[in-house]
């Protein structure tokens, strides 16, 4: 389960996503919140589509960037993944959808077709969307899988805000201290995408064909009002079955620049996937900004609050 939530007037919405199909909520309060039909699509991608970040635009249109689940068929396992992460716009508050490409995918040639991963066979995805603070660049933190065991864990990539009317090709990857473009040998050719190099690299990298890994993955970022930083929580994978070691926490003091995060905390022993921080405060706490207290969600559910301090 993957989930956004954004701020209206006096109105709350929040898109799931659950096997690949999101569907919006709304409501007053995150408690009163009322499940409406799966949001619809002028044009839909297809497979399975995990809405996991929305950012407004100041003209009132939102930008979701998702998880797109493809079936291995180059693999020749269909059962398995080779996920990528697209691009959507919504002028109706998320109940349609246009979508806008993908946007990033992982280098060609970089599957890791008889890894036992349960899941995955490499791709990127589980991402989250920051917009910096003078709405310049969107920093999309998000998930490398491929072989490369180097490249394993949460990489950045960047968007020019001014380009999220059409991002096809658009993004930088960051790259050992540069922000490398993607590329494509013509017009016609698809685009091919840099690897990124990660926030931490794994210890024991995903496809090696053991049982035990160690991977930070699915990062969920805000702005913490209180800290007057932003706030990172990531999950820490410690095998083939994407089982959850723990929940971690890094700070820093702004997203452009991928050596800034602090070193991951744990705040969770075990827990489940996706954490998020959801500030409380009426009419501007979201998924993106939140205070000194917030809600605490794992997989979309929420039964504790979260506490920072300096």
């Amino acid at each position: 389960m993957a989930w956004a939530l954004v701020d209206g007037v006096n109105r709350l919405f929040v898109l799931t996503s659950w096997g690949g199909v999101p569907v919006r909520s709304a409501g007053g309060t995150l408690e009163s919140l009322q499940r409406d039909a799966p949001v619809a699509f002028t044009s839909h991608p297809g497979d399975g589509v995990w809405m996991e970040a929305i950012v407004p635009d100041e003209a009132g249109a939102w930008y979701g960037y998702y998880h797109h689940e493809r079936p291995a068929d180059l693999c020749g396992r269909p059962e398995r993944q080779l996920p990528r992460i697209g691009a959507m716009r919504s002028t109706d508050q998320g109940a349609t959808w246009e979508d806008l490409g993908i946007v990033l995918d992982a280098p060609p040639g970089s599957e890791a077709c008889d890894s036992n991963n349960r899941f995955v066979l490499g791709g990127v995805g589980d991402v989250t969307a920051v917009l910096d603070t003078n709405s310049q660049d969107l920093y999309l933190y998000f998930s490398q899988y491929s072989r490369d065991a180097a490249g394993q864990g949460v990489a950045v990539a960047r968007l020019a805000w001014a380009d999220r009317h059409q991002p096809v090709g658009k993004l930088t990857i960051w790259n050992d201290g540069a922000w490398l473009p993607t590329s494509r040998t013509d017009e016609s050719a698809p685009y091919t995408y840099p690897a990124g190099t990660p926030l931490v690299k794994a210890s024991r990298p995903f496809h090696d064909r053991s049982a035990t890994n160690d991977v930070f993955w699915g990062a969920a970022i805000h702005w913490n009002t209180y800290l007057e930083q932003y706030v990172m929580l990531l999950n820490r994978a410690k095998d083939n079955q994407f089982g959850q070691e723990g929940i971690y926490v890094s700070f820093a003091p702004t997203v452009a620049d991928p050596r800034a995060w602090s070193a991951p905390a744990k705040i969770l022993s075990g827990g489940q996937w996706y954490p998020q921080a959801v500030g409380v405060e009426a009419g501007s706490g979201t998924d993106r900004l939140a205070g000194r207290r917030a809600r605490f969600f794992m997989t979309g559910k929420s039964e504790r609050m979260i506490e920072f301090e300096k």
